[in-house]
């Protein structure tokens, strides 16, 4: 699959969807992640495209995991932004950015088509920055609409041959009427897979602007405890929550956590009481639903990941 110059066009495409393209292009933004470790400078790039003119950014979880919700977007027009991660969901592979000191004029966000409407044997086209190649653009058709498994549930996603490669995640999917149909996410058995519009407006408008998310919990009873002297970090911790109770079926229980074992910080932030747990839970998943857990079992300290995106639990407890 070549290339599509979208300036110039071809006769396959055509002079009509070339002048979509050069329209839709100027909202397509890269991605600019950087690891924890800053010695590594940037950890990937990816791409994402402007989801209002108020400077909301569009990508991939994946693209901008690990960046610690803080990245950088390159607009079309080669400005560059510090932007926050607002939201992220590790399960639909979604994040939304917000561009800090965004310009007052309004941004080009291309249209949101409705993905419903996307038929097997329709004319797609891929935007992003393949391989580092900034606006590279590339037609395909729908070849499937579906779901497919993952280990945090089933997710709908728009299938095609329009080809994508590394520095595609997070760009958007158009259809000929320039209408973004898909967020592109991943390359399955040769084929593209792209998260569909709807699912991903269902996202924004269901929780992450209404502010409707529910407060993150693990699902368990902790109570204070001194730690000895001899299990105490570099950095002086001297108290930790040994896990007295565990919701069945809750985040907790999923990620293998036990009785007895003891929680000594959430995503590299000590916790010492129930209210700095909740407060590090809430601050972590508000960047991703996806966290990790710092525990003490017998003498081993360990890391475990856990999931709390949307869970919600009667009992009283973290």
């Amino acid at each position: 699959m070549s290339f599509v110059n979208p300036l110039e066009g071809s006769g396959a495409v055509g002079a009509e969807a070339a002048a979509m393209i050069e329209a839709v292009l100027p909202g397509v933004v890269q991605v600019q992640s950087r690891g924890r470790n800053p010695r590594r400078g940037r950890s990937g790039a990816g791409a994402g495209f402007l989801w209002s003119p108020d400077g909301s950014v569009m990508t991939n979880h994946h693209v901008v995991a690990g960046s610690g919700g803080k990245v950088e977007v390159v607009l079309g027009d080669d400005r560059s932004f510090d932007a926050e991660v607002v939201g992220s969901s590790r399960r639909l592979d979604l994040a939304m950015l917000r561009l800090r000191n965004a310009p007052a004029e309004d941004l080009p966000a291309p249209p949101v088509g409705d993905s419903d409407a996307l038929r097997v044997g329709e004319l797609v086209f891929a935007l992003g920055h393949p391989w580092g190649r900034r606006g590279a653009v590339t037609a395909g058709i729908v070849s499937v609409l579906g779901s497919i498994g993952g280990p945090f549930g089933r997710t709908r996603y728009v299938q095609s041959d329009a080809y994508l490669a590394p520095g595609n995640s997070g760009g958007p999917l158009v259809n000929a009427r320039g209408e973004v149909v898909g967020v592109n996410a991943m390359v399955s058995g040769g084929l593209a897979l792209a998260i569909p519009s709807n699912t991903a407006g269902a996202w924004v408008t269901g929780g992450l602007r209404t502010g409707r998310r529910s407060r993150p919990r693990l699902g368990v009873r902790v109570q204070e405890a001194t730690l000895p002297a001899s299990s105490r970090d570099p950095a002086g911790q001297r108290a930790g929550l040994v896990i007295v109770g565990i919701a069945s079926g809750g985040p907790a229980a999923r990620a293998g956590l036990l009785v007895g074992d003891v929680l000594l910080g959430v995503a590299r932030e000590p916790v010492e009481d129930a209210a700095s747990l909740r407060d590090a839970l809430e601050h972590a998943v508000g960047i991703e639903d996806t966290t990790r857990l710092r525990v003490m079992r017998g003498s081993e300290e360990r890391e475990v990941e856990v999931c709390v995106e949307a869970w919600r639990s009667r009992a009283r407890g973290a």
